[in-house]
């Protein structure tokens, strides 16, 4: 069977992120839902200590550190491979020489500007993200008179930053920042025409109970914006995602998602013996 779409489990150990803020109000419990996405069929499990929802504030860089830190070992040392999702080179550091094999930054590297120099200082994987502002200002800059070739040309400036800074190209994914600075039409475009802004790189798919999929759902008796009301929509995007040649989906139901990569490995694994 050829190589599937991985499935990355989002873990935010945070009180306000819009999906799942405050449910794992302890080490403990983070850490015993991050060996319940493995479990349920995560490749990777995505540790964040601050939230990047529209609206939200950031928090300081020690309580970000003390959210994760004791999480990403314990996962580490449980054989997960774990990402951090930060926009800090010193969250970055940290994570990493606690087992982190993986940085997940919204930012692209835009936050912080030791980032880049950092993750070639590491030599690990780095998903750079489409962004434009931090949470507070993101929904204004949703401005596109093409959003598939701003987004291309704005992934590529932070690609050759990347590699000036000393990043080996190889090792960075891109994610075209779904809900980021893109509320809800100017999300589809980037879906339907990945290779178009992708360049060659591995992609990643951010799509889980989005807002933008609430707009595409709405039926009678259903809240559009309940994050939990989307989780089929997620699935559908995970499996066109997949069919697609996304390298990973984002997801909080890890279960479907490895469901749906699988569904669709076989499906383009019988095409191919038809051939």
């Amino acid at each position: 069977m050829e190589p599937r779409t991985l499935v990355m489990g989002i873990l935010n150990v945070t009180p306000d992120s819009f999906s799942d803020g405050g449910l794992f109000p302890s080490a403990e419990a983070a850490i015993d839902h991050g060996l319940a996405l493995v479990a349920a069929g995560a490749d990777i499990v995505d540790v964040g200590g601050e939230s990047t929802r529209p609206g939200a504030e950031r928090v300081e860089p020690g309580v970000e550190i003390e959210r994760i830190l004791p999480v990403i070992e314990a996962l580490a040392d449980a054989g997960v491979t774990v990402s951090v999702d930060t926009m800090r080179a010193r969250t970055a550091r940290a994570a990493v020489d606690a087992g982190a094999r993986l940085v997940n930054d919204v930012s692209g590297g835009l936050a912080d500007s030791d980032m880049a120099r950092m993750v070639a200082e590491l030599e690990v994987d780095y998903v750079a993200m489409h962004w434009r502002a931090h949470a507070p200002r993101m929904d204004a800059l949703d401005r596109y008179d093409d959003v598939v070739a701003e987004v291309r040309a704005e992934l590529a400036a932070r690609v050759a930053h990347l590699a000036d800074a000393g990043v080996d190209p190889s090792r960075i994914v891109l994610d075209p920042g779904l809900g980021f600075a893109k509320v809800t039409d100017s999300n589809w475009p980037l879906l339907a025409r990945m290779a178009e802004w992708s360049g060659g790189h591995r992609v990643l798919v951010g799509a889980s109970r989005k807002r933008f999929l609430g707009a595409v759902i709405g039926r009678e008796g259903v809240d559009q914006a309940d994050p939990a009301e989307r989780e089929h929509a997620t699935t559908a995007v995970t499996a066109l995602a997949a069919q697609a040649g996304a390298w990973a989906v984002r997801v909080h139901d890890a279960r479907a998602a490895g469901d749906a990569v699988r569904v669709v490995s076989a499906w383009q694994s019988a095409e191919q013996t038809a051939r």
